[in-house]
């Protein structure tokens, strides 16, 4: 066994858990690109209803995410991963029947409450060796943002051959293969970890949801999904509407999305060798605004939106990839799970309310409405982030110490955060965990040991 590779064991866990949240995610995305385009044949049809249906996923989501991680804790995460997926694969089936937009916010609603995200993210923990963790998680991320590329370019291009119907008929096929995935390719794993760095404490929400640093950061996801949720009840039509075929969508976001991936990625990597992560959020955030004044402008030019979508997406991807790290530097030892827990609630909670704000705007005001309600919204959020810190680059480590009393745990955790290099140390002896947060470059392991080693 290799302590500095994935085991066969961890590898399957991590494909098979990165599928099907993938499958998973894919299925909730489809609908995105197309669905104000063809929603109109739904004969209650209205752009209010089209933000609510895109949205719809988010409400439950967010109401959800919390609770179905701490039940997974308490039931196993499997009956929590295979039930979710049941769920919804069920809200995809109700969709598919529907013949009104109404019908299809219920199934998009029955869709969001397969909430499993915490769920798969503990399963996946429990999987893998602690040092190992990282790329087990690493490689799921990765199978949820190819699932949001792989939906704005396939979506185009069956919404018009299987039309809406047939779309939500394939996401509950999703569902179902994300559920024999479970059933037969997931590993049988009999750990179950520590779970602060993945789950949610009750107890810990109240004070994270007044930690300043994290309060922004949250603010930031939540504008971030709200805006792009109802940007999309909109940018299908202006695409239609300036000559652009919904067929042949795909065609513009396949190469806008590559050529987005190519400036964002050196842009991450040159702004981190830089410990500069803060300056390339508010960058993204610029040009997510000089994006959608972009469109505002250019509404009726095809180029001019081409060149809006471009440079939206390179911020928005920098964005979405950045905020999760930014989270877990900003976030107290022993506390990831529960500041992760929260920042996902924002997160599916921008998502619902961008669609619902969307279509009201839309239907109220029109396309430029929406437009200069996001440029509002993400005006206040560059203001509002101007209060955010740059911070060292941390990690997060975790020690099984068991039988110490809460003297011993207080006594502890001081000597611990008296070595270089630890920014936090948590022990709790009800646990029998050692919870730190260290400078990446700056922590003896030796001397963590050593203090350990007087405890054991």
């Amino acid at each position: 066994m290799s302590a500095t590779g994935l085991n066969r064991t961890e590898k399957r866990a991590a494909i098979t858990l990165a599928s099907i949240f993938g499958l998973r995610m894919l299925g909730l995305f489809l609908i995105m690109p197309v669905l104000a385009i063809y929603g109109q044949s739904y004969p209650d049809y209205t752009p209010f209803l089209v933000g609510i249906a895109i949205g719809a996923y988010g409400l439950a989501q967010a109401f959800l995410q919390i609770p179905m991680g701490w039940l997974s804790d308490r039931i196993g995460r499997r009956p929590v991963i295979l039930g979710g997926l049941a769920v919804f694969a069920i809200g995809s089936v109700v969709a598919a029947m529907a013949d009104t937009m109404s019908g299809v916010i219920w199934g998009r609603v029955l869709q969001g409450a397969g909430a499993i995200a915490g769920a798969v993210l503990a399963l996946a923990a429990d999987s893998a060796r602690e040092e190992q963790r990282p790329k087990v998680m690493a490689v799921i991320g990765m199978g949820i943002g190819l699932s949001f590329v792989l939906a704005l370019i396939i979506a185009p291009l069956l919404g018009g051959i299987i039309g809406m119907s047939g779309l939500f008929w394939m996401t509950a096929a999703l569902a179902v293969g994300g559920i024999l995935l479970m059933w037969r390719g997931m590993p049988v794993t009999y750990q179950q970890v520590p779970s602060r760095d993945v789950l949610p404490v009750p107890k810990e929400l109240k004070r994270l949801l007044k930690h300043g640093q994290l309060m922004r950061l949250n603010f930031g996801v939540f504008v971030l999904h709200l805006v792009l949720t109802a940007w999309f009840v909109t940018l299908p039509l202006q695409l239609v509407d300036a000559g652009l075929a919904a067929q042949h969508h795909s065609w513009l976001y396949l190469p806008t999305l590559i050529l987005s991936f190519a400036v964002m990625v050196p842009m991450m990597i040159i702004l981190v060798r830089r410990k500069q992560q803060v300056l390339g959020m508010r960058l993204a955030m610029i040009m997510l605004i000089a994006a959608l004044a972009s469109v505002a402008i250019y509404a009726d030019a095809l180029v001019g939106l081409i060149v809006g979508v471009w440079v939206f997406f390179i911020g928005f991807n920098y964005l979405e990839a950045s905020l999760p790290a930014m989270l877990t530097q900003h976030a107290p030892a022993g506390s990831k799970g529960s500041a992760s827990g929260i920042y996902t609630t924002a997160q599916f909670a921008g998502a619902f309310l961008g669609g619902v704000i969307g279509g009201f705007s839309l239907q109220k005001f029109g396309a430029t409405g929406v437009i200069i309600f996001c440029i509002a919204l993400l005006v206040c959020w560059l203001l509002i982030s101007m209060g955010l810190q740059q911070v060292l680059a941390t990690t997060r480590m975790t020690y099984a110490l068991a039988g110490l009393t809460p003297a011993q745990a207080a006594t502890l955790s001081a000597e611990l955060t008296a070595l270089g290099g630890i920014e936090e140390a948590i022990v709790i002896a009800d646990e029998g965990a050692v919870y730190l947060k260290v400078q990446r470059e700056n922590f003896d392991a030796q001397a963590i040991q050593g203090v350990l080693a007087r405890y054991q």
